[in-house]
């Protein structure tokens, strides 16, 4: 089945806001959303995105919000990925998750990061955020572990 979503109109300039609030040192709280850079897997220049990270179980997972997201393909393409959180920056590798071991990520996702909900709800992904449905999600949407 081919993926037909697309990233809403007004995504890429709300990241480039984000991001650059992020330069400023502002930060977004605990949980909230950090930036994370990779190297581009065509041109090798550094590609930022900002993302919301989720814990479960002591691991920190990431979601992408919708397939075929540029990011989950340049991830899978580098070796580390940067996170920075403020001022603060970290190296990490990102580890994807096959389907079987997404699901139950993929189900705690509408309680850990409700502001992701509204925009997979408004991306056509889920219908109501029911966890179940984003279960439903495993093997669509990539699932990423940070490994430090």
């Amino acid at each position: 089945m081919s993926e037909q979503i697309k990233p809403p109109w007004w995504l890429k300039p709300l990241n480039k806001v984000l991001i650059q609030m992020s330069k400023l040192g502002m930060s977004f709280g605990g949980e909230g959303p950090v930036v994370l850079t990779v190297p581009g897997r065509k041109s090798g220049k550094p590609r930022s995105t900002p993302i919301t990270p989720m814990t479960l179980d002591g691991k920190q997972y990431v979601v992408a919000g919708f397939p075929g997201a540029d990011w989950v393909k340049n991830i899978r393409a580098a070796d580390e990925v940067t996170l920075t959180r403020g001022r603060r920056s970290e190296r990490v590798r990102m580890v994807e998750l096959s389907a079987t071991e997404a699901r139950p990520v993929l189900r705690a996702f509408p309680a850990e990061v409700p502001t992701g909900v509204g925009f997979m709800k408004r991306s056509g992904l889920v219908k109501d955020g029911r966890p179940e449905e984003f279960e439903a999600l495993a093997g669509r949407c990539a699932v990423f572990r940070f490994d430090t």
